[in-house]
């Protein structure tokens, strides 16, 4: 049975100022997402003369995203989590260095946020959150390596004969618990960005055939590629990791990360069966 190291939280100290090992990880998964939506535009679908995709967008993409993941994180933990607390003491919801973020809500967030740039840009909604949904999952598993840094987010109890079981005494009690953190950093960060990768490298954008014989393009394969993934991967991991003590199991015995990554799956599985009925579809719509 093995023990939580209890890191410092802060990496370095100099002078006044502290940089946070967690701050360290959001900044790793925007250099990953710089990086990798670099690599994106290299596929056919986004290097083409006709799509005139640039670094400068992948620039852009990443200012709207780190709002979206930002501002959207933490109203989501403030409507889904505590929003009785918040409700009654409506000033802490500023309160960002006390914690607080909600995956779902970074996500509607960022959707949010990749809508607004391709209106602004004139593009398809859909073309850009194919291009970025494949840079996403090295971000969450950053993120999962700050929590396990800080002690948080830890598993529920686990069998003492399992060899990494482990003690985090953050938690107020000497059990022996699943490392869900590390779960999570290799289920939705590791092995989804794997598939993901992979899946949408050898991936191009639909083809609808219309009435005159042209083809147009059909994006969200991708897309709902990482929600079904991201969604599944999840709903299973929560399976280890201890529900928030202030909300504990709700129905059926669900966390609520499990009740929000359903939507989730159920939208994925829409945006697949939406992709296929365009492709087939034979008219001017």
């Amino acid at each position: 049975m093995l023990v939580h190291p209890q890191f410092d939280p802060v990496a370095l100290h100099l002078g006044v100022f502290q940089i946070h090992w967690y701050g360290l990880t959001y900044m790793a998964a925007f250099g990953l997402f710089y990086w990798l939506g670099l690599r994106r535009l290299q596929h056919p679908a986004f290097a083409a003369p006709s799509s005139a995709w640039t670094g400068r967008d992948i620039e852009d993409l990443l200012f709207y995203g780190v709002l979206g993941v930002v501002l959207g994180g933490r109203l989501g933990y403030v409507l889904f989590y505590k929003f009785d607390h918040y409700l009654a003491h409506p000033l802490d919801i500023f309160a960002i260095w006390k914690g607080g973020m909600a995956f779902h809500g970074g996500l509607l967030g960022v959707i949010v946020a990749m809508a607004l740039f391709a209106r602004h840009r004139q593009r398809s909604f859909l073309q850009v959150t194919d291009l970025i949904a494949p840079c996403v999952p090295t971000g969450l598993a950053c993120g999962r390596i700050g929590n396990f840094i800080n002690g948080e987010l830890w598993g529920r109890a686990a069998d003492p004969s399992l060899p990494w079981a482990m003690v985090f005494p953050q938690s107020g009690v000497a059990w022996p618990r699943h490392p869900s953190q590390l779960y999570q950093f290799a289920l939705e960060g590791l092995l989804l960005f794997v598939l993901l990768w992979l899946y949408a490298r050898r991936t191009l954008p639909a083809q609808q055939m219309q009435a005159d014989g042209s083809s147009r393009v059909v994006w969200g394969r991708v897309s709902a590629a990482f929600l079904v993934g991201y969604g599944s991967l999840r709903f299973i991991a929560e399976y280890f990791r201890e529900p928030d003590d202030f909300l504990g199991l709700l129905a059926l015995s669900l966390s609520m990360g499990q009740w929000l990554c359903l939507p989730m799956i159920a939208l994925g599985l829409g945006l697949f069966w939406f992709t296929r009925a365009k492709v087939r579809a034979t008219a001017n719509v």
